[in-house]
């Protein structure tokens, strides 16, 4: 009887440190070393009514109503896409929660952005960001965007390199500079420079017609 108790006690610890490895594999963006990753504190919501230029009322995803100062956010250039009631915000607040440290319009960083190819400029090239977290190419055949969020005012994009044998590739940067038509961002290697794409016109769309008067109809 002994034996059988120890055999099933063996069997129930190897399960759990199984179910371990698996919870640990299925965490997003986990780079191995949990070690040294801290909690996110960013907070998302919506912009509120009483938001003015150097207060950011913030209604959290979590029921909560704050109200930021965002004067210092603003002094260094660390408020990104604008401030709309009604717009998806992530905000980087201090520990006691009552000011800003990076403000970033989410409804705004939405949308396709593009830039010249930098092979030869003849066409353009960029990134989809979708809601949801969805990330897609623009006309780029070696890059395929897959997933994107906003971490600690940071924007963390997951990308697969053509022959990189559908190996996820985590790119993390720093936000320059976000409006409603441009889109500024850098690692430590890089800057990338977007605007956003303009809807393409179609055949006719610019022809006018002249109107049409009285002597247009005389025998």
């Amino acid at each position: 009887m002994k034996k059988i108790g120890i055999i099933l006690l063996v069997a129930a610890a190897v399960l759990t440190m199984g179910s371990c490895g698996n919870k640990t594999q299925k965490v997003p963006f986990d780079n191995g070393d949990s070690a040294n990753m801290s909690i996110d504190s960013t907070l998302y919501g919506i912009c509120g009514e009483a938001t003015s230029m150097n207060m950011l009322q913030m209604l959290t995803d979590t029921g909560d109503t704050l109200m930021l100062d965002i004067s210092n956010a603003n002094e260094k250039e660390q408020v990104f896409g604008g401030l709309q009631v009604g717009d998806r915000m992530a905000v980087v607040p201090n520990e006691d929660m009552t000011s800003a440290k990076i403000v970033i319009n989410q409804t705004t960083l939405l949308g396709n952005w593009v830039m010249p190819n930098p092979i030869d400029g003849s066409d353009e090239v960029g990134i989809s960001i979708k809601e949801g977290g969805v990330a897609e190419s623009i006309d780029q055949g070696t890059i395929i965007y897959r997933t994107w969020r906003l971490v600690k005012g940071r924007l963390e994009i997951v990308l697969v390199r053509d022959g990189a044998n559908d190996v996820e590739e985590l790119n993390i940067y720093d936000i320059l500079k976000l409006t409603a038509d441009s889109l500024v961002y850098k690692d430590s290697e890089e800057t990338f420079e977007y605007s956003r794409q303009k809807p393409k016109e179609t055949y006719g769309e610019n022809v006018k017609l002249e109107d049409s008067s009285f002597d247009d109809f005389k025998m």
